[in-house]
């Protein structure tokens, strides 16, 4: 009897932890539910499908909404579906951007059924680290991966927090703490330092950034775990410090190729993976990694990006990767190499098809996964053989930099996914976003994960719903500008581009930075003066619709008028020179103004962020140096690279520029002399250095506040005053 009565309460702890396995899901998706809209938590239900292929189904059953999936992704995909396309709402990756919902929750008449198209749905960039994320805390990850999920995402990159990982790992090796710290750059240069791009750039490193970013890490992997997500984590690529040559003086340690102009001093050096030191390294770092992280077995390598390899031979290709492998697996049997094909398209001549293939080849089948990286411009699957029959995932980039310009070829890039789906062979496993900087513009991200779903929503029905839910309910004059935006406006190649001001002046230069080349900006004031027709800027995505489709027109404009100051310059024509100067200026300040009403177009966000990392002044004032470094001269010739067209930086950097250029040439024409060309640049240059440099930030701008109410009406006053000049 006493045995009988201990296994029936075995046999009740098993079933117990089998329903609390199968509940985890659910428990999982309501906390989500919860942290977006806990006020309505009663009104949905969620429940658990079984089966490994991801889907979700949405139906109303009696007063609730009830959603199933197979795991909480998918259940939160369909949250989301339910938000855009019943609920009318966008949620924002922002985190304090609230998500704006009808008091009552509408009904779903026909059930809605979906299921996953791909298996892998990839997120992020290194450089998003950089142009983005530096200064983020829990707050804003913890929204963010809540948008990853809702979205469908389930493979992201998770680079957080490795420098404390190599500072272990590097300690143990024999170097010192200063040595370790100075090798790091500065935090929002980390990006290009895991690359292998520079060394040392506006280190040392503080400590207290390294501890803290441990801390930020483990919450973000435990929640992108807990959304059924499999983190992307680093491993070792050869990348080592140069002070590790002084501890092993005979391992093959040889200089990368030079990067974007930086001095030699920040060159970085990689180690050849045959040489036992590799392997050695590799196993310190994983094993490290994984006290402190744990691990999902798949691992970004990415060697030799936009720097050359020590050589480019097809048969020492090969051997890199056989050999970095075969260090993976040793310290992780498990492990699966994720690799970007970036350098493949950006070094394009030196990377032909036999190389290419060496290095691909020399991985097991099916143990490499590539992202195809700027397939909006150039699919390397359709040139190297479908990468060889290793599995690979389609990815829309879509900015660089952090630009905050109108640009990106979003319809003809889902048409272009759309074929690689049918097209694409079988070793096609996925689709993702490897954007630089999350911009203002979150549109383009979610039409392209959308297609990882069948849902049949075709184009048209897509962008009305998006015009309805940016500005809350059904408007004729938004669908309209929408429509226009989505058939005629974007359909640019992204790249490299912010809009003229945010831009060093020049004589007669600058006249590509600019994206109406391939687009009317007549047609582009026609959308804003339909965006101007809304019955209400409340909705937030709708306001940032407002502002960044204004800022586009008055930075096209500024291009003109600057190049009618260029021609006055050579006819000699005073008057008009400084009749051309002025409505420059006028532009700049306008800019500055409509910028101003929204937080995340605005300087103080980014600056008041990096100083938040600081416990004491001087780590406030290294924080924002290196803030305000990176969106200006950044370092190299990279100067100008993430131009942004935010308040306070128009103001109070790019307009002092300008003045200066205006003011320059002017003068210069008044007095009948030729301008000392060298002598402007130095003038340029001060102000840039002296602008990164500042952190009294009393002397260096004007305060620069974001306002809630007025942005409709300052919109169309805008429109109204510069709808004639425009062409």
């Amino acid at each position: 009897m006493k045995r009988k009565s201990v296994y029936t309460c075995l046999v009740m702890l098993f079933m117990s932890l089998v329903l609390q396995a199968k509940d985890k899901d659910v428990a999982v998706a309501e906390a989500l539910l919860k942290r977006l809209l806990p006020s309505y938590i009663e009104s949905f239900q969620f429940q658990k499908l079984k089966g490994e292929k991801d889907c979700f189904t949405i139906e109303s059953v009696k007063d609730k909404i009830v959603i199933s999936g197979n795991n909480a992704n998918s259940m939160a995909m369909g949250l989301n579906h339910y938000l855009k396309y019943y609920c009318l709402t966008t949620v924002s990756w922002y985190a304090d951007i609230a998500v704006e919902i009808p008091e009552e929750l509408p009904m779903v008449g026909e059930k809605v059924v979906s299921e996953a198209r791909v298996d892998t749905r990839f997120f992020l960039n290194y450089c998003t680290y950089g142009y983005t994320m530096p200064w983020w805390q829990w707050k804003e990850w913890e929204r963010f991966i809540d948008w990853m999920a809702l979205n469908g995402i389930n493979m992201p990159l998770a680079i957080t927090g490795q420098e404390a990982v190599w500072y272990k790992v590097w300690s143990k090796m024999g170097m010192s703490d200063i040595e370790i710290r100075s090798y790091f750059t500065g935090p929002p240069y980390l990006p290009w330092h895991r690359m292998a791009n520079i060394d040392r750039w506006n280190g040392p490193l503080p400590m207290e950034w390294l501890e803290h970013q441990v801390s930020l890490q483990k919450k973000i992997l435990a929640r992108e775990r807990e959304l059924n997500m499999k983190p992307v984590l680093p491993a070792f690529a050869g990348h080592v410090p140069a002070d590790l040559k002084r501890i092993y003086p005979e391992a093959d340690i040889q200089h990368l190729g030079k990067w974007a102009g930086f001095a030699d001093a920040y060159r970085c050096n990689f180690l050849n993976p045959n040489d036992a030191l590799f392997a050695k390294i590799q196993k310190l770092f994983l094993d490290e990694q994984k006290k402190l992280f744990g691990t999902d077995h798949i691992y970004g390598l990415d060697p030799f990006n936009e720097v050359d390899p020590p050589s480019f031979e097809p048969e020492y290709l090969r051997k890199i990767a056989s050999d970095m492998y075969a260090t993976l697996t040793a310290a992780d049997p498990k492990a699966q190499w994720m690799q970007m094909t970036w350098m493949f398209y950006f070094d394009k001549d030196k990377w032909t098809s036999e190389r290419m293939k060496a290095l691909l080849t020399g991985v097991p089948q099916n143990k490499m996964i590539l992202l195809d990286y700027h397939c909006e411009n150039v699919e390397l699957w359709k040139r190297t053989e479908h990468f060889h029959n290793q599995p690979y995932i389609w990815c829309y980039l879509g900015n660089f930099g952090g630009n905050t310009t109108l640009t990106g070829n979003v319809k003809e890039s889902g048409a272009r996914l759309e074929n690689a789906l049918i097209n694409g062979g079988g070793n096609l496993k996925g689709i993702g976003s490897t954007l630089e900087g999350l911009d203002v513009m979150q549109f383009p991200y979610e039409y392209i994960l959308e297609k990882a779903w069948n849902l049949n929503v075709g184009d048209n029905k897509w962008i009305e719903c998006l015009a309805d839910r940016h500005v809350g309910c059904v408007s004729l004059s938004v669908r309209d500008a929408w429509k226009r935006l989505f058939n005629d406006i974007y359909v640019q190649v992204p790249r490299t581009l912010g809009t003229l001001p945010g831009y060093r002046p020049a004589l007669n230069k600058n006249s590509e930075k600019r994206t109406s080349n391939v687009y009317s900006n007549v047609e582009l004031l026609e959308v804003w003066r339909k965006l101007n027709e809304a019955p209400s800027d409340r909705r937030d995505a709708f306001r940032l619709d407002l502002i960044t489709v204004g800022r586009q027109v008055l930075g096209n404009y500024f291009l003109d008028v600057k190049m009618e100051f260029d021609r006055m310059v050579e006819a000699k024509d005073y008057q008009a020179l400084k009749a051309c100067g002025e409505k420059m200026k006028e532009i700049l300040n306008d800019l500055d103004k409509l910028n101003a009403f929204h937080p995340y177009c605005s300087l103080d966000k980014w600056i008041d962020d990096a100083r938040k990392m600081g416990d004491s002044p001087q780590l406030k004032d290294y924080y924002e140096k290196n803030a305000r470094n990176l969106i200006t001269t950044w370092g190299g010739s990279l100067n100008d690279y993430a131009s942004r067209s935010w308040a306070g930086l128009i103001s109070d950097y790019y307009a002092k520029r300008w003045e200066v250029y205006i003011n320059t040439f002017i003068k210069a024409v008044g007095e009948g002399v030729e301008v000392d060309q060298k002598q402007l640049e130095d003038e340029l240059k001060e102000i840039e250095e002296s602008w990164v440099n500042a952190t009294d930030r009393k002397d260096t701008r004007k305060d620069v506040h974001s306002t809630t109410d007025g942005l409709l009406s300052f919109s169309t006053f805008l429109f109204s005053k510069y709808q004639r000049l425009v062409k």
